[in-house]
């Protein structure tokens, strides 16, 4: 399993945990995630954040506090935060150096459940489309939601197929007609070699 297969595997796992008790007494089934750290970044303790939801970037301030999904849950604050292309460089309180920055790749920051906004009937959470079957509109399989990347400009799905190429799919309605969470099946209308541009 290569690296990036890794680091989406714990990423996509937002349905998969078992631990019932968290550090502040809240039960993991009650907690969301907002974003996951990908890597360190630069030698002061800095992460490269991830995020997963459509508001991370109202979340990721500075004094936020989230709790992680390590196996001994701890809050880390948030000191600062900047952008790294579609990704958030954000620096904890309680990271101080690059060691305790590289422990933390993988890990989830989740904030509690009831924090979470309601949804309009075109709105979906982007770990109910990770897992989705895509399909063409001419009911032809095309592949899986692998990731959703959440980006100031324009979301995208990362669809693999599978021969194993993928291709990002700017989520708009143009393009993804129809999102059927209850069969776990998305439709798609897709120009010719999107995919080969995304090999």
């Amino acid at each position: 399993m290569s690296e990036t297969q890794q680091e989406m595997k714990r990423a996509s796992r937002l349905r998969s945990t078992s631990s019932t008790d968290m550090a502040d007494g809240q039960p993991e089934s009650d907690r969301i995630p907002i974003g996951y750290v990908r890597k360190a970044h630069g030698i002061r303790g800095d992460v490269v954040v991830r995020g997963l939801v459509d508001d991370a970037k109202t979340r990721l301030v500075k004094d936020a506090a989230f709790l992680t999904d390590e196996d001994e849950p701890r809050m880390l604050i948030v000191s600062s935060v900047g952008s790294v292309k579609d990704d958030f460089r954000v620096s904890f309180v309680e990271i101080a150096d690059r060691n305790a920055a590289e422990a933390l790749k993988g890990t989830q920051l989740t904030v509690p459940s009831t924090e979470r906004r309601k949804l309009s009937d075109d709105e979906w959470w982007p770990e109910d489309l990770v897992g989705c079957q895509v399909m063409g509109v001419d009911g032809g399989k095309i592949g899986t939601v692998h990731e959703v990347i959440i980006a100031a400009a324009q979301d995208r799905l990362v669809v693999i197929a599978p021969d194993g190429s993928k291709a990002e799919v700017p989520f708009v309605e143009a393009l993804v007609p129809v999102v059927d969470i209850a069969n776990d099946q998305i439709i798609v209308e897709l120009p010719d070699g999107l995919f080969e541009s995304g090999r």
